[in-house]
């Protein structure tokens, strides 16, 4: 068994790129600590704000994917990123021309949720990808 861990993102905005990644991977908003009933309730207890905009956290509602985390910091992105993710709704899907076009609708979902398109890349072996960048500029790849 592995050892769990989750995904850090740095961000002027956490509330912004929590809601794209939502969407980017059909997660969920986690729950809030046992100890609280509620989110509100937490964030008041750590003195955070309760707009979301200092932290932000979401989860595979299958349990399988890590746990994203969204942190507020100061400064902004100024390099390309040395770890990227990689959203694949075409896995699984055997056809090329089917799974190109479940790539390509997933994209436009992206784009309409602030995401932008970088460029359409294709590899030795005919496999083919687009890669984005969120609405940080934070680039990722989808296939």
């Amino acid at each position: 068994m592995g050892i769990p861990f989750q995904v850090t993102f740095d961000a002027a905005s956490p509330k912004r790129l929590a809601d794209f990644w939502l969407i980017a991977l059909n997660y969920r908003m986690d729950d809030p600590p046992p100890e609280f009933s509620s989110w509100d309730e937490a964030m008041k207890a750590w003195g955070l704000p309760d707009d979301w905009d200092e932290v932000n956290a979401i989860i595979d509602p299958e349990g399988v994917g890590p746990r994203l985390w969204f942190q507020r910091v100061p400064e902004g992105k100024v390099a390309k990123n040395r770890v990227h993710l990689d959203v694949s709704p075409g896995r699984g899907i055997a056809g090329g021309e089917e799974r190109w076009s479940t790539v390509l609708t997933h994209v436009e979902r992206l784009v309409g949720a602030g995401g932008a398109v970088v460029e359409e890349r294709k590899g030795d072996m005919g496999e083919r990808w687009v890669v984005m960048t969120d609405p940080e500029g934070n680039e990722f790849c989808v296939q």
